[in-house]
C-alpha cells in the first residue's frame, strides 16, 4: 500500500517542491473531472504541477515533531497555482502522527504545555515535577496536543485557524504496539491532536469561505492496527476521511462509497498513484 512517506515510509508523495519552472499535471487516467494534489518534503528542490485543482501541503517532514523544509514555498505553489472547482478548499494542510512513548525525543510530564494548562478528558499526566509521565492515557493525549499546538505555532503557518487540517495517521511512523491497550493511547494521542485542531478552526472559513477544521488520512487496514475500534464518544467520530490506496482515477471515485475511518465519518477525498505522483480527488 503506497501512502505518503518515500524511502523507509510507504508512500512516494507523489510531485514536487518549488525551485523549478512548471509543468502540467493532467489528471491520468483519461478523467475530466478535477483532482488536486498533496506535496511535503519528498518534492523538495523539484518541480511543482502548473496547475492542480486544490493542494495539500505536509507541514511537518516525515516525523511528528519536526518541519517540511519547503513548507513556505509548497505553500505559495498551493495558494498560486489551485484553480478550485472542487468541495476542497484550494489550499489544505497535513502533518504526520505519532505515538513514541518513551522512545521519542520528548514526552509531556504534566497537563501543562506552552504555559496553558489543558483540560485532560483522561487525567492528569505524570507528577507535574519534570521528569516525563508514563506511558498512559492522559501523557498519550497531552502529547498528541503538544504536537498540534507546535504544528499550528512554530512552524510558519500564519492564519492556521483559517485552514483544514489533515491528520496522516500510517504505521510508518512510531506508536504503542504489543500490549492490550496500544489502539488506545494511540487513539488518545489522536484525540489530543484533534481537539486541539478543533479548538482553533470552531466556526472559521478559509478566504473563498471553505470551512477550516480537522479530518483524517489513513487506509482502512492501517487505521484499525493504529487506532482500533473508535467509539462513538470520541472526537474522532465524525470527522471527515480522505482515503488513501487507489491505484487510478476511477478507483479513487469508487472509493468514496467506502466507509469513513471512524464512526459518522463521511469520505470527503480519496488519494490514488500514476506514474508516481499521488492524486486527490474529492468526493461528490
Amino acid at each position: 500500500m503506497k501512502m505518503k512517506m518515500t524511502g523507509v515510509f510507504l508512500l512516494l508523495l507523489g510531485l514536487f517542491a518549488a525551485g523549478m519552472g512548471p509543468v502540467a499535471a493532467a489528471p491520468p487516467s483519461g478523467g475530466t473531472d478535477p483532482v488536486g494534489n498533496d506535496v511535503s518534503w519528498p518534492q523538495c528542490g523539484k518541480t511543482l504541477p502548473a496547475a492542480t485543482a486544490f493542494g495539500i501541503v505536509g507541514v511537518t517532514g516525515g516525523l511528528a515533531n519536526n518541519t517540511n523544509p519547503c513548507l513556505a514555498d509548497q505553500l505559495a505553489w498551493a495558494a498560486g497555482k489551485a484553480t478550485g472547482g472542487t468541495a476542497q478548499p484550494k489550499v489544505a494542510l497535513y502533518v504526520n502522527t505519532a505515538n513514541p512513548g518513551h522512545e521519542g525525543s520528548w514526552w509531556p510530564s504534566s497537563n501543562t504545555y506552552a504555559n496553558v494548562t489543558v483540560s485532560n478528558p483522561y487525567g492528569t499526566c505524570g507528577s507535574g515535577g519534570g521528569a516525563a509521565g508514563p506511558v498512559d492515557l492522559p501523557c498519550s493525549y497531552m502529547y498528541g496536543y503538544a504536537k498540534a499546538y507546535d504544528d499550528a505555532t512554530i512552524r510558519g503557518i500564519s492564519n492556521p485557524g483559517t485552514y483544514f487540517w489533515w491528520l496522516d495517521v500510517e504505521t510508518g511512523n512510531s506508536w504503542q504496539t504489543g500490549t492490550s491497550n496500544a489502539t488506545a493511547l494511540n487513539r488518545a494521542t489522536l484525540e489530543g491532536m484533534a481537539t486541539y485542531f478543533k479548538g482553533i478552526t470552531a466556526g472559521k472559513k478559509d478566504a473563498d469561505g471553505k470551512p477550516a477544521g480537522v479530518g483524517i488520512y489513513s487506509t482502512g487496514s492501517q487505521w484499525g492496527t493504529i487506532a482500533g475500534t473508535v467509539p462513538s464518544a470520541s472526537p474522532l467520530a465524525g470527522l471527515p476521511s480522505w482515503l488513501a490506496g487507489a491505484k487510478t482515477l476511477r478507483g479513487a471515485q469508487s472509493n468514496c462509497s467506502l466507509p469513513g475511518l471512524t464512526p459518522g465519518s463521511p469520505v470527503k477525498v480519496t488519494q490514488y498513484v500514476s506514474a508516481g505522483l499521488d492524486y486527490d480527488y474529492a468526493c461528490r
